[in-house]
């Protein structure tokens, strides 16, 4: 153990000893303080600052709380220096047994960080009583932690690979300790000075060989960053700690677990059976790694020597990448503009349809001539394969740019072009389940029905005018399938000779009534409409879907 700052071979004032199993906890009264305490709380503000711990550790101000106590800076006035001191925080409603629970934890907390010698974990000073409650002193971390941080806004790929590799190196030395965190999460990761990073809080920590302090049917931690094998009550491992830090990650890059619910109930439900979307901010091997660790099975998520390589290759330096804007000028994007669209296109759809149709263009040729996709059976540069399996039971590989948006009742999804040319559009209907619906979701997968939906201008007439649909028969998966090409005018078009748009579609049946819709739309001419249809042969190319 490291005492970080204080002398060698520092005395504590309460030895830490090497675990062992913990006797019986014997019934114990409530809590009463002693006179001579008394009397010190008469002496100190009312808030507990000014409050001398231990003898030695005076009480500064609260750095924050939790479920298991109040952590405080505090001044050594032994060895002069400044530490954190967490107060075990008991409700008044519990009872006897449930108090002593709680000190027990706190002294596990302390013996299962110190037997780990890691710089990503927490340094363990001491460990005092103070009117018979368990107080830890730890080092001082000055920073902010990941929660806070993101607070702020989302990290980049390499940053997130930066701190997950530290919480990693965190987790390998407490597992090889025989020590399981259970409950890394972003409030437990401290962003300290000169880029350290500390795992911190092990107060629900696991040690092999000690007795478990949860009730029976008792749960405990942060719901949507425990893996499902822990909802379920079976024993977990070192890859439960690996899960959690594939939600950690995957918070880093978008900002919030993927498993976040309205409520508690809904959230372990999610975890259970959600299958998260792969992250729109972390693509490439990053993003394969962190969908990798939200693997149901514990036994098919990577091990910690393949966690620790994609990691590391991520967090290198590498070329800073140009905007989109500099393919097009030598300086950055004007003002009023976008990333995407200059200026001078800003509001003016046709041009957009242009300025889109070739920029897209010059990516299709890049990755022809770079990757030759078709050829090889794989995707074009600049795509990525988007699993849907909570809304589609099926796989998309749309371009990485697109940004998604899911259907507010959970049963779509669109990809939206940045250049808003382009847009992406699936669903999953079954006009068995739908009787009651008044608008697409009824009509079945038949090609005439849709034929004549849509020459009636869509729902109720009111979606668009002149529409032309041609229909023919394919095959997808190995299956029949119908793809559909409906040209149309905006019904609020007075244009002599409008502008028209298209709508191309593949319906594929599935099992019973229900059948998948995929949809590119596009401008019907010019560029785009080639562009277009690029685009939706790609699409139809890449969606697979499950157990058809």
């Amino acid at each position: 153990m490291t005492n970080d700052g204080g002398r060698a071979n520092e005395p504590t004032s309460y030895s830490l000893r090497p675990p062992e199993p913990p006797a019986p906890v014997p019934p114990q009264k409530p809590y009463e303080p002693t006179r001579q305490h008394q009397e010190h709380q008469q002496q100190t503000p009312a808030d507990g600052t000014g409050r001398l711990v231990g003898g030695r550790y005076r009480l500064v101000g609260r750095l924050g709380h939790g479920g298991m106590g109040t952590v405080w800076r505090a001044r050594d006035e032994v060895v002069d220096r400044d530490v954190a001191v967490k107060e075990p925080r008991v409700p008044d409603h519990l009872g006897d047994r449930e108090r002593a629970n709680v000190h027990l934890r706190m002294q596990r907390e302390a013996r299962a960080a110190a037997r780990i010698d890691h710089p990503s974990v927490v340094t363990v000073h001491d460990v005092v009583l103070e009117d018979g409650r368990p107080w830890i002193v730890m080092e001082l971390v000055r920073g902010q932690s990941l929660a806070d941080r993101l607070q702020e806004g989302t990290l980049d790929v390499r940053e997130a690979a930066r701190i997950g590799l530290a919480v990693l190196g965190a987790l390998c030395a407490a597992h090889e300790a025989g020590v399981l965190h259970r409950d890394v999460k972003p409030d437990n990761v401290l962003l300290g000075r000169g880029d350290r990073v500390v795992l911190t809080d092990f107060g629900i920590a696991q040690v092999e060989g000690e007795q478990g302090l949860t009730e029976t049917g008792g749960f405990v931690g942060s719901p949507e960053f425990i893996a499902p094998e822990r909802v379920l009550g079976q024993r977990p491992g070192p890859e439960s700690d690996l899960w959690s830090l594939g939600v950690v990650l995957y918070a880093a890059v978008e900002g919030v677990s993927p498993y976040r619910r309205s409520n508690t109930p809904a959230t372990l439900q999610a975890v259970l059976s959600a299958e998260p979307q792969l992250p729109a901010r972390g693509s490439g091997p990053f993003g394969t790694l962190v969908m990798q660790l939200l693997r149901k099975d514990p036994a098919a998520r990577p091990g910690a020597a393949e966690i620790r390589a994609v990691l590391e290759t991520a967090a290198a330096p590498g070329p800073a990448a140009l905007p989109a804007t500099r393919l097009l000028t030598d300086g950055p994007a004007p003002a009023g503009g976008s990333r995407w669209v200059p200026p001078v296109l800003v509001g003016n759809r046709a041009a957009q349809y242009g300025f889109g149709g070739g920029l897209l263009a010059v990516a299709v040729v890049l990755a022809l001539v770079l990757t030759d996709p078709f050829g090889g059976g794989g995707l074009p540069a600049g795509w990525q394969v988007r699993p849907e399996n909570e809304v589609l039971h099926a796989d998309m590989a749309v371009p990485e740019e697109y940004a998604r948006t899911q259907g507010t009742e959970g049963d779509n999804v669109t990809y939206a072009d940045p250049s808003a040319v382009f847009r992406i559009y699936a669903d999953r209907l079954d006009p068995a389940a739908d009787k009651t619906a008044k608008n697409d979701k009824s009509l079945p997968a038949d090609p005439a029905a849709w034929k004549a939906y849509y020459e009636s201008g869509g729902q109720n007439g009111t979606e668009f005018k002149n529409g032309r649909v041609t229909t023919r028969t394919v095959q997808h998966q190995g299956r029949k399938a119908y793809d559909l090409v409906t040209d149309y005018t905006p019904l609020s078009s007075s244009d002599v000779n409008p502008t028209r748009y298209r709508y191309h579609e593949l319906l594929v049946p599935g099992k019973g009534s229900g059948y998948w819709r995929l949809r590119v739309s596009m401008p019907a001419a010019g560029k785009a409409e080639k562009d277009g249809e690029a685009l939706f042969s790609q699409v139809v190319d890449g969606l697979k879907i499950h157990d058809l």
